[in-house]
């Protein structure tokens, strides 16, 4: 089996959420994620699943031990991803219920820039790069 070009060069992260199905469907919804498919256990939890976020690639699946969601409080990581307009998706992941930590900003470093939680507790930042 070879490597699928989604997975080659790159750290994918794989996150744990209570209720991944919802997940998949908020993802859909916030942020315009495509799913590429999903393993089922026989109690119907979400074992695996891998989405695509504007290239970028999400595996996640139902938590369950060794693994747990982050707490209300925070979350250990930032899911980055650039995009073409982190102005429209800001505004489209906070219609569909996703909490804006900071709205898009330019940010010295050649990006305009944007933080959001949804509502599993993860913290997204999305960038459009810009001129400096």
């Amino acid at each position: 089996m070879e490597i699928p070009e989604h997975h080659k060069n790159a750290v994918i992260p794989h996150v744990m959420v209570d209720g991944a199905a919802e997940a998949i469907k908020f993802y859909i919804a916030a942020f315009g994620a495509s799913e590429y498919f999903r393993f089922e256990g026989d109690n119907g939890r979400i074992v695996h699943a891998e989405i695509g976020i504007h290239g970028s690639t999400l595996m996640l699946g139902d938590a369950d031990a060794p693994f747990s969601p982050p707490d209300v409080v925070g979350a250990s990581v930032a899911l980055h991803v650039y995009v073409p307009d982190v102005d429209s998706l800001s505004a489209q992941a906070a219609t569909a219920g996703a909490e804006l930590l900071s709205p898009p900003t330019d940010m010295s470093y050649g990006a305009r820039q944007a933080m959001l939680r949804d509502p599993f507790g993860y913290v997204w930042i999305f960038l459009t790069p810009i001129a400096t």
